[in-house]
């Protein structure tokens, strides 16, 4: 199964249903700078890179500002949305390397249109193969998140998959599903459904450490 080809499709019809200027998780971005960025990601990387390395306030990046202008004008929303749904051009390595470099991106991504609605949809319901792939796919990220937190993290899925990430003399566990453990690694706690197992002050050491990131 192609869990990406799959998520790809379904973000496709999230930007459809709600439209260009939906709020998102991501601050300062409606739902047409977060189509622009996944369109300039794929299409054009060193922009992408280009425009972080500017450091931007969020929205006013000027290279996606240039995608973002075009959605503004007759069907450029519409016409950006195939684009993305075209997916990447033959030289890009995310041809090859599809599941490593877009899955979580895209679900993370889902989840940042959804749950940037106020009224707070219900989690999508994912397969148990799918979940276990988001599972495997989320180790690095999350070993790259947590590397300086002051007490080790396991990750537990709701599925009973365990994996610990970072290591310590003391550790807590992330308990949620996998696409909740995944909007948490990547700086949405707030909206990921996750609970925090361990000693209160473990807990307590963890998230006041996640406060100052």
């Amino acid at each position: 199964m192609n869990w990406v080809d799959i998520e790809r499709a379904a973000l496709a019809a999230a930007f459809r249903s709600y439209g260009p200027d939906a709020a998102t998780l991501c601050t300062g971005w409606t739902t047409r700078h977060l189509l622009g960025h996944l369109v300039q990601r794929e299409h054009d990387p060193f922009a992408n890179i280009a425009d972080q390395l500017s450091h931007p306030s969020p929205g006013e990046e000027k290279r996606l500002g240039r995608l973002v202008a075009g959605t503004r004008i007759g069907n450029g929303f519409d016409t950006l949305i195939h684009r993305f749904e075209a997916g990447p051009p033959r030289w890009s390595p995310m041809n090859w390397a599809g599941v490593q470099l877009n899955l979580l991106e895209f679900v993370i991504h889902h989840e940042d249109i959804r749950r940037g609605d106020p009224d707070q949809p219900q989690p999508r319901e994912l397969s148990t193969e799918e979940n276990r792939v988001i599972f495997e796919r989320l180790v690095f990220p999350a070993r790259l998140s947590f590397r300086r937190a002051p007490v080790g993290v396991v990750l537990v899925s709701s599925q009973g998959d365990r994996k610990a990430v970072t290591k310590g003399t003391r550790h807590i566990e992330l308990h949620g599903a996998p696409i909740e453990l995944a909007l948490h690694v990547s700086g949405r706690q707030r909206a990921a459904i996750v609970e925090l197992v361990g000693a209160p002050d473990d807990i307590v050491a963890f998230r006041s450490w996640q406060q100052t990131r």
